[in-house]
């Protein structure tokens, strides 16, 4: 399983979540506390908006563990955004190490990242592949069943994308994408758990997700501290009062760092995160 950080509120720099909090995300990529095998480093990858530039987010990602790529602490020392998605992998099912499958992926203003397993993937891919629409099945060059997963979301999201305000055409995309791995999983017979921890963002809204067809409590942790202002100096972190009224929100596998304020989200759970950075929990049907 991975680990993965999603942040939004002001502009903070990448070495905020990856490098300087004590249980940064480079940390986790070498000891992570909350999962059997504390090692992620089958690769990583880290996403971030700059809507001065562009819509769509930059990536940066690499095959080698981040914990010794030198080149992601550079990136992270001078790099800013106000929306962020740091990702390192753990490969499960036999998948390969590859570049193309390492989180985060995105689509036009989309970026995604998971944690977890689709049951049964490989029972299912082709019939997923064939399920997508021509752009979107273009779109997929790798082979985790994460890529695949962001996929079936992208089909649904692209029919709904405009409707509302951000979040909610994420929202409704994300309810339909797991009825659509649970179809395809019955149409094939397979029983096998999913685990999705998942986060989907446009850079002004997101969404997430804790949900499991299996036993609850076999869930991977996924935690949210919201209403703060996040803040790194000397090489430590603290989550303070705003001083502008709106505080950040971080969505995180484990707590950065040992302050108050990390909530786990519950189990079969849904978190909408509006453009205002107001944040809602909701149960997952």
């Amino acid at each position: 399983m991975c680990r993965f950080t999603f942040y939004l509120g002001r502009p903070i720099r990448l070495s905020s979540l990856i490098t300087d909090p004590s249980h940064s995300v480079i940390r986790q990529s070498f000891m992570a506390q909350e999962r059997e095998e504390p090692l992620n480093g089958d690769g990583f990858g880290v996403a971030w908006y700059a809507p001065e530039y562009s819509d769509e987010p930059a990536v940066f990602k690499s095959v080698t563990p981040a914990w010794s790529n030198r080149n992601l602490r550079d990136l992270a020392r001078v790099v800013a955004s106000h929306c962020i998605l740091a990702h390192v992998r753990a490969a499960t099912q036999q998948l390969e190490v590859s570049e193309t499958n390492c989180h985060p992926f995105t689509y036009g203003p989309y970026a995604f990242m998971h944690n977890g397993d689709v049951g049964g993937f490989r029972q299912i891919r082709r019939s997923l592949l064939a399920s997508l629409s021509a752009p979107i099945f273009e779109s997929v060059h790798g082979t985790t069943d994460s890529e695949h997963l962001f996929a079936l979301f992208c089909d649904e999201v692209r029919t709904r994308d405009g409707n509302g305000d951000g979040c909610q055409p994420m929202v409704d995309s994300l309810r339909a994408t797991v009825d659509r791995i649970r179809k395809l999983a019955r149409d094939q017979g397979c029983d096998e758990p999913c685990y999705l921890n998942a986060v989907v963002t446009n850079g002004e809204s997101a969404a997430a997700i804790r949900v499991t067809t299996g036993r609850p409590e076999h869930a991977d942790t996924l935690y949210i501290n919201e209403g703060m202002k996040y803040v790194c100096e000397g090489g430590v972190c603290h989550m303070l009062a705003p001083d502008d009224g709106h505080g950040a929100i971080i969505i995180s596998s484990e707590p950065l760092s040992e302050e108050p304020g990390w909530d786990p989200i519950p189990v079969n759970s849904l978190v909408r995160i509006s453009k205002d950075r107001t944040v809602r929990v909701e149960p997952f049907e």
